[in-house]
């Protein structure tokens, strides 16, 4: 038997990640039954503020128990929140110092979306790769500049703690754990039951690059401007740093320091953005929207447009363009 505790942090709750993760677990609990045996899992509620907000409005849940009341469990899931600023970080403490109390006494601890802002601030993940919902990328990077942070995963799984990308991630990574705990068949049947694409390994294909731009460098944010407003051109790194008459090696250093990533990274990135709204678009052929994102090298497009989006740009578009009918 595996007792999971959904915790109920302080904060905006986003219902949906919550029961669907409660119902991966039911399901798994129906296979095991209806195969002749118990279920596996008793799954629990407990936070310290028990009434919790959905939207402009507040619902209560029974039967759910304040943290001091559980002394003990096997895994923790941290669900994912929708709070303004920090996602629930600054007005979670106890529950924070709950989770490490737990992990410390032998419980597994798994975020879920944006439930890894909770994870990240236990101080647990040091030293871990981690991942998040793509769109909160920023705020994470602000917030836990230490960590390293891999959006494009759809999980990690670093000693005892997991976390999941943003959205249907999260249940991948509930069936993730109901196959390390149950095996295959009971995943699969979670997976065909609730229509989950058991498969999906990478977040990356749904990213929609944001700039990272919440920082106080003004110079390199014209940076930033220029590289987004000259898509078509062969950007160097060399070519930015003489704009900014800085040697390549400061240049690179401040810019990462501003923005997390390297400058090389930030402009395949553009560039690939760019990339994905031509393919989607569906009026260019792939060549047309490579030349017209600056590339002229057909394998280090592909390369390229692969590393970041986790798919070939034919593979995309036949995921994402327009069909025709």
């Amino acid at each position: 038997m595996k007792k999971m505790t959904f915790l109920l942090a302080d904060g905006l709750l986003k219902p949906s990640c919550l029961f669907a993760a409660i119902e991966v677990l039911e399901k798994a609990n129906e296979f095991l039954v209806n195969q002749g045996n118990q279920p596996y899992y008793t799954i629990e509620l407990a936070g310290v503020n028990l009434q919790q907000r959905l939207l402009n409005v507040s619902f209560s849940l029974q039967g759910v128990r304040h943290i001091n009341e559980v002394k003990k469990t096997d895994v923790i899931i941290l669900p994912s929140f929708d709070s303004p600023g920090d996602f629930a970080v600054s007005n979670s403490g106890d529950a924070l110092d709950w989770v490490i109390r737990q992990y410390k006494q032998g419980a597994e601890v798994a975020s879920l979306c944006t439930g890894a802002f909770l994870l990240a601030a236990t101080g647990l993940l040091k030293g871990q790769s981690c991942s998040t919902h793509w769109k909160a990328e920023a705020a994470f990077r602000a917030m836990f500049p230490g960590l390293h942070l891999a959006t494009h995963k759809i999980i990690t799984d670093h000693n005892g703690l997991y976390t999941a990308g943003g959205a249907q991630s999260s249940l991948n990574l509930m069936l993730y754990l109901v196959e390390k705990y149950n095996g295959r068949e009971t995943a699969l049947y979670c997976a065909k039951v609730l229509q989950i694409d058991i498969e999906r390994n990478s977040q990356s294909p749904f990213i929609v690059f944001e700039g990272l731009k919440e920082h106080a460098d003004e110079e390199i944010r014209s940076v930033q401007d220029y590289i987004e407003t000259h898509i078509e051109d062969k950007v160097t790194v060399d070519f930015l740093a003489n704009r900014c008459a800085m040697n390549r090696i400061n240049f690179s250093r401040r810019f990462k320091r501003a923005t997390k990533i390297s400058p090389v990274d930030y402009i395949q990135r553009i560039k690939v953005e760019a990339a994905k709204r031509g393919l989607e678009a569906g009026r260019k052929n792939i060549n047309e929207v490579m030349y017209a994102v600056g590339y002229t090298d057909v394998k280090a497009f592909r390369m390229i447009f692969k590393k970041v989006a986790g798919i070939t740009p034919l593979e995309y578009r036949l995921k994402f363009s327009r069909p025709d009918y």
